[in-house]
């Protein structure tokens, strides 16, 4: 009740002692969400303690700041493309507490007083890109100070990095960690301590390569700061956290692809009863071929739907075994190919709930996309392009998955409300790439639209097929394993060329002594 009354105290205090004066300074969306959103306004009330005159002048200013950088309005295509691409500052993972990361890595800022105002763009983009995603969640600020100098020093990117916390983004800082700081600026960083003031200065961390993992696991950091995290930045697309729900059989569908999904729907119903008669007389000859190729041996008896892939390579997590391991593969427009599949095993003893997120939302529909898994048993996700849209390199997509209760129930809304409560900490994750197959490439990956599909093949056209999509696999697992005898070659190679290098020396400096 006293923060109900705090809160309305500020509204009203708000739009009669600062709204009729400064109007033209805000920004209109600003002061809508300052009168609606109750957590943002208990934000601004706990990062200044409870004052209402501080909290005041606090919104006041980060309302004209809001307005001056255009924060509501940073996209993607508003900033230079040349930004992304740096890789200086960017989200990725989280810490021991389950904050997100924000990265700043320094040795890839130069300081440039003309490309300043951008650069500060930017770190707002991504703030505010987070703050609406994530709802406000605090983050943790990591500034990996490895291999950095004297160029690198910009204390007034710093300080803006550092107000962006304390004046513009209330509650939203958790920690700074500041990773193998030079000796060289530590003078440098008193001066942002006292920018800090003494509220925040023991939110500062200083590490190293041997403690740093007291505030971060090792799987999210890279390796020269100790980890094992194999995360290289690139761009476009904005990093892996920007995965997004993609369409499921049980969410929204757009009204162009309506009439498409029923189709589709009709269209695997219709061929699935016909295929299960013809799959009982082949039955022997799919068991033979099965032993042609291992890969084939975890494949579930009943027919997968047109277009569907066959999983090659396995990811063997925690809780769930998701096959394929790295890669989704889609057909080029000409080839027509607009289906993959994925399949998940439960290993555990429990149920494990799972989500599938993707960079591309509206180009994919998940069938399913938020469901669980029962103890050991197999669970086929039908990932499908839509509308007119084809499949990009750039295209990601996220499995997330998690054990639940005995007790837990694995309805819509014992799922919905597990996925709020669920620790990050206890959330395995898996991300595939896709790889677009052109028309003039054969691969053994897809399953040509008219595989199964013609009424008018004999068994024996039927069988000629599967043991020829059988010898491919074959081929293709062979291949894979030559090209692996032929790097361990080549390393072996290089090494002895090497040490004959090294030992040429050896001798001539022996020699020369």
């Amino acid at each position: 009740q006293d923060k109900a009354a705090l809160i309305s105290e500020i509204r009203r205090r708000f739009e009669a002692e600062y709204l009729p004066g400064k109007s033209d300074k805000y920004d209109s969306r600003d002061v809508e969400r300052l009168q609606q959103d109750d957590k943002w306004v208990e934000n601004y009330l706990f990062w200044r303690h409870d004052v209402v005159d501080d909290t005041l002048k606090m919104i006041d200013e980060s309302f004209q700041w809001r307005k001056e950088y255009t924060v509501n309005d940073l996209t993607e295509s508003v900033l230079p493309k040349w930004l992304f691409e740096n890789g200086s500052l960017y989200l990725h993972g989280y810490d021991k507490e389950g904050y997100k990361l924000f990265w700043f890595r320094v040795k890839h800022h130069i300081r440039d007083p003309k490309q300043q105002l951008e650069k500060k763009k930017l770190v707002a983009f991504w703030l505010e890109h987070y703050a609406k995603r994530d709802h406000g969640k605090p983050l943790t600020v990591v500034f990996d100070m490895a291999e950095t100098g004297i160029s690198h020093i910009d204390l007034d990117f710093v300080r803006f990095i550092v107000n962006c916390f304390t004046d513009y983004y209330p509650n939203f800082l958790t920690k700074i960690v500041i990773f193998e700081m030079p000796w060289i600026m530590n003078a440098a960083f008193k001066i942002v301590k006292g920018w800090l003031g003494p509220d925040a200065i023991s939110m500062l961390k200083f590490t190293n390569k041997s403690d740093v993992q007291e505030y971060i696991s090792g799987e999210y950091l890279p390796p020269h700061m100790g980890g094992t995290d194999s995360f290289k930045y690139s761009y476009p697309p904005l990093v892996d956290d920007d995965f997004q729900t993609p369409l499921c059989e049980n969410g929204p569908i757009t009204s162009e692809d309506e009439h498409e999904s029923k189709e589709e729907i009709d269209a695997d119903t219709k061929e699935t009863g016909e295929l299960n008669e013809e799959q009982n007389l082949n039955q022997k000859k799919m068991n033979s071929i099965e032993q042609i190729s291992k890969s084939e041996e975890t494949d579930k008896t009943e027919i997968k739907p047109k277009n569907a892939k066959k999983a090659l390579t396995t990811f063997k997590g925690p809780l769930l075994h998701i096959s394929p391991a790295e890669e989704l593969y889609f057909g080029s427009k000409e080839t027509g190919e607009k289906k993959c599949l994925i399949v998940l095993t439960n290993v555990t003893k429990n149920v494990v709930a799972f989500k599938v997120r993707t960079t591309a939302p509206e180009k994919y529909r998940v069938k399913p996309s938020n469901s669980s898994c029962e103890p050991g048993t197999s669970l086929d996700i039908i990932v499908s392009l839509h509308g007119g849209f084809a499949a990009s390199l750039q295209d990601r997509f996220l499995i997330m998955a998690a054990e639940m209760d005995q007790s837990s129930g694995a309805g819509v809304p014992e799922l919905t409300q597990f996925w709020k409560e669920v620790p990050r900490t206890k959330v395995m994750e898996h991300r595939l790439r896709c790889h677009v197959v052109e028309s003039s490439k054969p691969s053994s990956l897809t399953l040509k639209e008219n595989t199964f599909n013609i009424p008018a093949k004999t068994n024996e056209d039927l069988h000629i097929q599967v043991i020829m999509y059988a010898f491919l696999t074959r081929l293709l697992q062979i291949n894979k394993r030559l090209q692996e005898q032929i790097d361990r070659c080549l390393w072996f190679q290089q090494l002895s060329v090497v040490l004959s290098l090294l030992s040429v020396t050896v001798v001539a400096f022996c020699f020369y002594l």
